[in-house]
C-alpha cells in the first residue's frame, strides 16, 4: 500500500500531471461555454451527446485527481481537506457526482446548482496555478482593510449626496431629486462615466441646450444653473473620490500582495527544508536578504530621529 501512496504523491507533484489538469480545466471551460447556446436554442441537437460525453470524461478526470491527491497524503487522507482549495475542488466534484447518481431527481433548483458547479470548474484553474492562488489569497486578505476604505468612501458619498440634493435637487430632479438618485449619480461620476455631462447640467441648468443636449426629464421650466461653484463641487468629488479614495483600494491590495508573497515564500522554504532540498547557500542568501531589509529599516529610523533633532 505504501507503494501506491508514493506513486500518487509523485503523480500529484509531477509537472506533466499538473499541466494535463490545466488543459482539462480549459477544456471544461470551453464545454460550458458551448452549453450556453443550448439555453438560447441555437445549439444543434446532434452536438448534445458529444457534449454530455465530454462532460462525463471531464468529471471522471477531476474525480481521479481528487483520489490521487487524497492518496498522496499517505495514511492520513484527511490532510487533503486542510487546504481550502482542495475543499473547493472536492465540493465541485461531489455536486457533479451526486447529480449522476441513479435515482436522483433533478429539479429546476438543482439544475441551477449543477450549472453553477460546472461554471466553477473554470475557477479550478486557480487551484492548479500557485501564482493565481497567491493573487486570490491576497485579495481575500485585503477584504478587512478594504472594508474600512469602503466605509470611508460611503461617508464621502453620503456627505456629497446630501449636499447635491440640497444644491441641485430642484434644477436636476432626474439625477439629484432624491438621496437615492444622488447616490447613484455620484457612483456614475466616481467611475468617470460621462460625469462632465452631469456637471454641465448643474452649471448651466437642465433646460438649456448643452453640447447638443436638449434637456432632461422632469426639468422645471425656470431651472437655473449654479455656474462655476457647481464645477468646483464635482471636480472636488472626483479628485477625492476617484483619485484618492479609490487608489487606497489599490494600495491595500498591493500591501496584501506583498504579505501573501512573503507567506508563500516562507511556506516554500519550510517545505524545502523538510524535504532536505535547501543548501547552505540558500540559507545564507535568505539571511542576507533579511539583513538588507533590517538595514533599510534602521536607516529609516536613524534619518527620522536625525530630522527630529
Amino acid at each position: 500500500m505504501q507503494k501506491v501512496f508514493d506513486f500518487c504523491k509523485k503523480l500529484a507533484e509531477a509537472s506533466w500531471f499538473q499541466g494535463f489538469i490545466i488543459f482539462i480545466i480549459l477544456l471544461a471551460g470551453v464545454v460550458v461555454g458551448i452549453q450556453t447556446y443550448e439555453v438560447s436554442g441555437t445549439l444543434k441537437e446532434s452536438w448534445l451527446p458529444t457534449l454530455h460525453l465530454l462532460d462525463l470524461i471531464i468529471l471522471a478526470i477531476f474525480t481521479v485527481e481528487v483520489v490521487v491527491k487524497m492518496l498522496a497524503e499517505g495514511k492520513k487522507p484527511w490532510n487533503y481537506f486542510k487546504d481550502g482549495w482542495n475543499i473547493f475542488d472536492f465540493a465541485i466534484v461531489a455536486v457533479a457526482l451526486y447529480a449522476i447518481l441513479p435515482g436522483v431527481e433533478i429539479n429546476a433548483s438543482f439544475i441551477a446548482v449543477l450549472r453553477l458547479a460546472r461554471i466553477f470548474r473554470v475557477f479550478k484553474l486557480v487551484t492548479a496555478i500557485p501564482k493565481l492562488q497567491v493573487l486570490v489569497g491576497a485579495l481575500i486578505k485585503s477584504i478587512p482593510s478594504m472594508g474600512y476604505v469602503g466605509i470611508l468612501l460611503s461617508i464621502l458619498f453620503y456627505i456629497y449626496a446630501t449636499m447635491s440634493v440640497f444644491f441641485f435637487g430642484e434644477n436636476d430632479p432626474l439625477h439629484f431629486g432624491t438621496l437615492e438618485r444622488a447616490m447613484l449619480s455620484l457612483f456614475r461620476i466616481v467611475t468617470l462615466e460621462d460625469w462632465t455631462d452631469i456637471m454641465y447640467i448643474q452649471m448651466w441648468g437642465c433646460n438649456h441646450e448643452i453640447w447638443g443636449y436638449s434637456g432632461i426629464l422632469d426639468c422645471p421650466p425656470n431651472a437655473n444653473g449654479f455656474g462655476w461653484p457647481a464645477a468646483l463641487f464635482f471636480v472636488s468629488f472626483v479628485l477625492i473620490g476617484t483619485m484618492i479614495v479609490l487608489n487606497l483600494f489599490i494600495g491595500v491590495i498591493m500591501n496584501s500582495m506583498d504579505e501573501a508573497k512573503a507567506e508563500a515564500e516562507l511556506e516554500e522554504n519550510i517545505k524545502r527544508k523538510e524535504e532536505g532540498n535547501v543548501s547552505t547557500g540558500d540559507d545564507l542568501h535568505a539571511i542576507m536578504e533579511k539583513l538588507d531589509e533590517l538595514k533599510k529599516e534602521m536607516d529609516f529610523v536613524y534619518n527620522r530621529m536625525k530630522k527630529e533633532k
